[in-house]
């Protein structure tokens, strides 16, 4: 059922990003940033933490998960740090992850050899 819930969820994030592609005029990168804020503000508010109990890696592994994670990061080292956890929040929430696609990047552009148009 955990798997279930996960597919329909994620596909449903995926639906609404595939509709706002087909019928705006919106580019693929706004799209991208306008899920990532609707994480953080959905996050922030706590209204995202109950889908992600629910959906699991449904409602974690979209971007919008990408920005939950940043307010949730904020929140926990505002309470710790003060006002500086607003800066630092964000970076020690998401470091681990932004470092893997950093690498990942990397070693495909090692290994693959771009084409030119």
């Amino acid at each position: 059922m955990m798997f279930l819930k996960a597919f329909v969820v994620g596909g449903l994030i995926c639906v609404i990003g595939q509709l706002l592609i087909d019928y705006t005029k919106l580019t693929p990168a706004r799209i991208l940033v306008l899920f990532v804020c609707v994480g953080v503000l959905l996050g922030g508010i706590g209204v995202y933490q109950p889908l992600i109990d629910f959906a699991g890696a449904g409602a974690t592994v979209p971007l919008t998960g990408f920005g939950a994670a940043l307010a949730k990061g904020v929140k926990e080292a505002v309470q710790q740090n003060g006002f500086l956890g607003v800066i630092t929040g964000g970076f020690q929430a998401c470091a681990a992850g932004v470092t893997v696609a950093v690498l990942s990047g990397l070693v495909v552009s090692m290994i693959c050899k771009p084409k030119d148009k």
